[in-house]
């Protein structure tokens, strides 16, 4: 009978620890945001213009936690920021574009000579935003590492329904930690000025080789067409016609202008609003937000997520 009570005493005690240890970790989730609410908006943005020290790198999302470590080991009073160019729903790992650095200034502040020297002895580079007049943004919750991965996996699915659904042109992300709120920033207006120049010559470099792989295409279609004209003479009218036919209805994708609507990368953020509405026909909320600034002074964030991953498009102001 005693030896039964003990077993059943031991049982019991594991039991309880178990509980414990259940209930302290969906405590410790909770804190973090678990339950809390994704509150997506159009209207003023949470920030002014800034001026930040940033690295730029290609490659996994799930990597940029090395950049966010180091920028906040040289001033950890800073705001960090993270700029995500790349739809990680579309663009393998390798492949997508980010920028990570720190917030030296914010508004009509300017930023600290001794301070801009100091990142730039650690190759950091400086790089200025202006203020955006209308974003979609979100906030989440930062308090603890766990926040950095539920916001991830909670916040930016919030945010490419709301985009998709109001069919808005609303690119490159930002992620900006603050004390202890994490914004998310999506600009509507003036997109091409959140594009580092480390972007811009990619895309250049992209548009390049595009270009030159289509002028080797066509020259390869035009030799191909000569052969078979030589050889088959007799070819009739419907062959010439069912040729430029396809030649028309088939340009090379590569030839057409940047600035063309139906040129959208399937790798752009921009892409889920095909349409490219403008932020004028939203019933834009909270125009009384951007009251509230950042006062620079954040905890460094912890790794970053592991995005999916995309190529952004160039934006039409």
């Amino acid at each position: 009978m005693t030896e039964a009570m003990s077993e059943f005493l031991l049982l019991g005690l594991i039991v309880g620890l178990v509980l414990t240890l259940l209930l302290t970790l969906l405590g410790f989730a909770v804190y973090s945001g678990l339950l809390e609410d994704v509150v997506v908006s159009a209207g003023s943005p949470p920030i002014r213009n800034i001026t930040l020290a940033y690295k730029f790198h290609v490659g996994s999302y799930k990597d940029s936690g090395q950049l966010f470590t180091e920028s906040c080991s040289i001033s950890p009073r800073l705001s960090s920021i993270g700029v995500y160019y790349d739809n990680p729903h579309t663009v393998p790992p390798e492949k997508c574009r980010y920028a990570v650095g720190s917030i030296l200034s914010e508004g009509e502040e300017s930023p600290s000579p001794e301070l801009i020297r100091l990142y730039q002895k650690f190759g950091f580079k400086i790089f200025s935003f202006p203020a955006p007049s209308h974003v979609v943004t979100a906030v989440f919750p930062y308090t603890t590492a766990l926040s950095i991965h539920l916001a991830v996996h909670r916040v930016h699915p919030a945010l490419d329904t709301y985009i998709k659904e109001r069919k808005l042109c609303a690119h490159p992300r930002l992620e900006i930690y603050q004390q202890d709120q994490i914004h998310f920033v999506c600009p509507l207006a003036r997109q091409g000025d959140f594009y580092v120049p480390e972007v811009k010559e990619t895309e250049r470099k992209s548009r390049a080789a595009a270009e030159a792989d289509d002028t080797q295409t066509d020259v390869t279609g035009a030799d191909t067409l000569s052969d078979t004209s030589s050889v088959s003479p007799e070819a009739g009218p419907r062959s010439r016609e069912n040729s430029a036919a396809t030649s028309t209805m088939s340009p090379g994708a590569a030839g057409r202008s940047w600035d063309d609507p139906d040129n959208r990368s399937e790798h752009s953020y921009s892409e889920s609003g095909a349409s490219g509405s403008s932020f004028e026909e939203l019933d834009l909320e909270g125009e009384g937000a951007s009251g509230d600034r950042f006062s620079h002074e954040a905890e460094p964030p912890g790794p970053k997520w592991a995005k999916e991953p995309s190529t952004p498009e160039k934006d039409e102001e």
